[in-house]
Formats: structure tokens, C-alpha cells, sequence
């Protein structure tokens, strides 16, 4: 890649003008991984990259959920780069607002404004067979780069029923969580709820003073467990400032009791039945109606979906102007919705907390790989899955960033990111030690060994054996997304590139020498 030839059709117009950029690397998205990356890549000397993003500014996720009450579920002090601590988060749990900042300063911080391209979502993405580079199309113009990092994220475009029997003849205002319509006003308003997930938990409490009636559909109960939330006080943030080993310890201390917990969840879920318990008092401190506990109550194995922490979400569903309908909505007569159970309610405004396209995800319908399909067509048959949940097979020099099978249960996803960022910078190093024009592309033999490891340790987890259907798995109940096992262990697996797991390419006018070469290598490797 150092070794980059440039064509005399890249450089030049007729007029003197660039007509097609020429990259080293193109990262997708500027949520956490893709800052992330674009940190990675100017620590390994590499400034010859751009950020591609499709808003007008950074932030991802933390950017698009600004709906009320919006926070994280995940302690402050580990849900940060361990590169670029803060020692100034105001809470234990930060808010979206405090989350989105720590990402414009990570931003300014590693001066990445100048490679970062707003406004510029990718619509197309093609592998270049014969120049061994992807040819992209955004909305900002074209350009052309030798290594792709998508960092779309799992949790960017908002899921909505769109098969929903009369939902486009609503009379009302309708839009999801992550689009939240600040210029509507809820109060006084009769306002459905949909869904019971981590955004609907936080949502509920936050309208519930202001709107006139709230309509909760609830298609399945979330196992809720206190949230154990303060202010960080000026005492403690001094300290971190002063002795930065200190916030380095309470992120340790963090880390370490999420790694002891992740055997409960992958290999004995019995083992979750105190949580279980804990759960249910927490329930019945705040709810006192049996009725409104046994409809609150889940069937299923704790853990099986996310568990959500909330101090209010309990309190809020007891209300006088609220209404919980244990049943998901199946359809919308004018401005009645109608639940699969045949109860009815008049609304004003439908907010969805539906989720994400996360098990088909919309950036791979845009990736056309090396044997003209797309990256979808590719998981079609066989779900979503890739080498060390990053390559996949026929894809040559592209790589995701949270990916298939890298989701976690019950701790931080920053942890995952991290350990895929030095999988990433090893690919570039790896691709430097190769020399010339040379691009990896993971066997099809590694993928498919890579996968039925995962999947048949998925097998006992309590996604899989905890009774519940949850956004974790597929349309065919293919578990696509957790991973199963520690952070330690996925650390230690993305650690380095494994040549002997890629196909090595060269141009199709390359030296044979050079190819002969190249291959004994990787040969010799396996």
C-alpha cells in the first residue's frame, strides 16, 4: 500500500482538476468506531485517510438518540477510549448530551476535523478488481481507497413496522426514538409508546409528567434491575485529574467485575436466577397492583434480552394517566391502535422504540464485493457472519468495526472496539510487510471454521437457551451478533492478523515472481 501507483486518469482533469480522489483508507461513520480508527490510524503514522459520515457532524449513535431521558447503560469510566480518559464525567451514567461532547473533544483532541468529510453518506461501494482498491459514491462526490473500515454501528438506522396495517393513513405524528421531532409538543397529548426496550425504558418516565395520556404497548416485559446512579463528585473528578491512575484503577475495578460475570451468562444461566430475584423486588418496591406486576413480569431466562437499569421506569408505569397494554400493536384504524389482543386506544402521537436494523444491517446492501454481489446477497443464505468479526470472505481489503458476533451482554462495547482497532492496525501493517499493490481477502475455509467456533459456543449461552426471541438473533434464529465469550478472550483473538487465514492478491498485471512469492509466503504460514 506505501507503494501506491497513481494512474494519470486519477490525478488529472482536462482542466487541471482532481477527478477522482485517492485515499489510503476510508473509515465509515464517526461514531465511537470510527474516531476510534481514525485515532488508530495517525498513532501508526498514517495520515493519508478520510472519515466519511453522512450527518453534519460526528457522534453516531450518541448524536441521533436525543430523545428525552436519553443516557447509557454503561458506567462512565468504561464507556470511554482507555487512549483519551475523562476524569470530568459528571455521573456515573452519562447522559447523551455529556457522551456526544466527550466525542467532539476525542474530535479536536487527535485533530481528525480535517479528515473527517460531513455531509457524505456512503450509497455505493464496489471492489475494484484490477486496481485492488473500492470505488465509492457518496453523497459528497466520489473517491477511490485501498483499505475500507466501516463503522456504520448496529444501532444507526431506526426500525419501523412499515407493514403496519393502516400505520400511513395516522392522522397524527409518528416518528421513531433516534428521530426524535423536538418541534412537536407532547404536553397534554394522547401518546403511544411502542416497545419496551432500552430507549422506551428511559423515554417513559421522561413524558409521563407532561403528556395527558401514555399508552405503553408492550409486546414483552424487560427485566429491569436498579440503576445505581450518582453524581461523580468535584472531590473525585479533582483526583483524576491529578493522579490519572486513580481513574485508571475505577476502570479496572469496572472492567474485572463484568469480566467475572460473563460465565453466568455463556455458561451456566441458572446461575442468573439471583438476578432474577433481585429484579423482582425491585418490581414490587414500586408496583403494588398484582395485576400490573404479572403483566410486568417476564417468562423468560433474565439475560436472554438486554437487561435494562432504570430507578423510575417501574414508578412512571403506575401513574394515573398511564396505560400499559401487554400486548404489541398490530394495526391502526384512523387514530385508534389496535393491540394483538383487541385492546384499543385513541392517540395523538405514535413514538416507536422498535430498534435498529442491526441483523441486516443497511450498509451491506451497498457493498459490492469481488464476485459482483452485494455483501447482503453474500449473508443471505448463512446470516451475517466474518473472520474474527471483522473480514469477510470475497471482500478483499474491507473490514467492519463492531461486527458480526462482537456484541456484548454485559459490559462495554468501547472494550470491543478497542481490540478490533488493533486488528485493523496489524491488517495495514501486514499489508505494508507485503509491499506494492496487495490486498487480503479472508478464505472462505477461515470464516466458516471462525463461525462454527462462535455458534457452537452460542449454543449454551442464555441468549440462545433463555426462552425469549430478542434483536440478538436473525430472521432465522441465528444468533448473529453476541459475542460469546470475555472481552480478555476477544482481545487475545484480534490481537494480530493470521496471514494463513487470507488470500494474498495481487494485480492481474503483477510479476509472477512477485505472486510466486507472495503465495509461499502465506503458504508457508498456514
Amino acid at each position: 500500500m506505501t507503494g501506491r501507483e497513481q494512474e494519470p486518469e486519477d490525478v488529472q482533469g482536462p482542466e487541471g482538476v482532481p477527478e477522482r480522489e485517492h485515499v489510503r483508507v476510508a473509515v465509515i461513520g464517526s461514531g465511537f468506531g470510527g474516531l476510534g480508527a481514525a485515532v488508530r490510524l495517525r498513532r501508526e503514522g498514517i495520515t493519508d485517510f478520510v472519515v466519511l459520515e453522512r450527518a453534519g457532524s460526528v457522534g453516531g449513535t450518541w448524536r441521533d438518540n436525543e430523545y428525552p431521558g436519553c443516557a447509557c447503560d454503561v458506567p462512565s469510566h468504561l464507556y470511554s477510549f482507555s487512549f483519551a480518559p475523562n476524569p470530568d464525567w459528571p455521573r456515573t451514567f452519562s447522559g447523551q448530551a455529556h457522551i456526544r461532547a466527550y466525542l467532539e473533544q476525542v474530535a479536536d483532541a487527535f485533530r481528525l476535523r480535517p479528515h473527517i468529510r460531513l455531509n457524505s453518506e456512503v450509497q455505493r461501494m464496489t471492489w475494484d478488481g484490477e486496481r485492488l482498491c473500492w470505488e465509492i459514491e457518496t453523497s459528497g462526490g466520489r473517491l477511490r481507497a485501498d483499505f475500507v473500515v466501516s463503522a456504520t454501528g448496529p444501532l444507526s438506522d431506526p426500525r419501523i413496522p412499515a407493514e403496519l396495517p393502516g400505520l400511513d393513513s395516522f392522522p397524527g405524528k409518528v416518528f421513531h426514538s433516534a428521530r426524535w421531532d423536538h418541534g412537536y409538543d407532547l404536553r397534554g397529548k394522547r401518546v403511544a409508546m411502542i416497545g419496551t426496550g432500552a430507549s422506551a425504558i428511559q423515554i417513559v418516565p421522561a413524558i409521563q409528567p407532561e403528556v395527558g395520556r401514555l399508552t405503553l404497548f408492550q409486546r414483552t416485559p424487560p427485566w429491569v434491575l436498579p440503576r445505581v446512579d450518582r453524581d461523580i463528585s468535584g472531590v473525585e473528578r479533582w483526583l483524576h485529574r491529578r493522579l490519572p491512575v486513580t481513574a485508571k484503577a475505577r476502570r479496572g475495578l469496572l472492567w474485572g467485575i463484568r469480566e467475572l460475570q460473563v460465565q453466568a451468562f455463556t455458561k451456566h444461566p441458572n446461575e442468573l436466577g439471583l438476578l432474577e430475584g433481585l429484579a423482582k423486588r425491585h418490581m414490587a418496591r414500586a408496583v403494588e397492583d398484582p395485576a400490573l406486576r404479572a403483566r410486568l413480569t417476564p417468562d423468560y431466562r433474565i439475560g436472554c434480552k438486554r437487561i435494562l437499569l432504570s430507578n423510575t421506569y417501574y414508578p412512571a408505569l403506575t401513574r394515573p394517566n398511564v396505560d400499559v397494554v401487554a400486548s404489541g400493536l398490530a394495526g391502526v384504524d384512523g387514530s385508534t391502535l389496535v393491540a394483538a389482543d383487541g385492546s384499543t386506544a385513541e392517540v395523538d402521537a405514535i413514538v416507536f422504540g422498535t430498534g435498529f436494523h442491526v441483523t441486516d444491517l443497511p450498509i451491506a446492501d451497498r457493498v459490492v464485493g469481488a464476485e459482483g454481489r452485494t455483501l447482503a446477497q453474500a449473508w443471505t443464505d448463512s446470516g451475517m457472519k466474518s473472520l474474527r468479526g471483522a473480514s469477510a470472505a470475497g471482500f478483499p481489503n474491507w473490514m467492519t468495526i463492531i461486527g458480526p458476533n462482537t456484541g456484548l451482554g454485559n459490559s462495554s462495547m468501547i472494550l470491543i472496539i478497542e481490540s478490533q482497532l488493533n486488528y485493523m492496525a496489524d491488517f495495514v501493517r501486514q499489508l505494508d510487510v507485503l509491499g506494492g499493490r496487495v490486498a487480503l481477502d479472508a478464505r472462505p475455509e477461515a470464516v466458516r471454521a471462525w463461525n462454527h467456533r462462535v455458534q457452537e459456543r452460542m449454543k449454551r449461552t442464555v441468549w440462545n437457551t433463555g426462552g425469549c426471541t430478542s434483536w440478538y438473533l436473525d430472521a432465522h434464529g441465528r444468533n448473529t451478533t453476541i459475542w460469546p465469550g470475555t472481552t480478555s478472550e476477544f482481545r487475545g483473538a484480534t490481537r494480530r492478523v493470521d496471514l494463513s487465514e487470507y488470500r494474498v492478491l495481487r494485480p492481474p498485471s503483477a510479476p509472477a515472481a512477485v505472486k510466486s512469492r507472495t503465495t509461499d509466503k502465506v503458504e508457508a504460514g498456514a
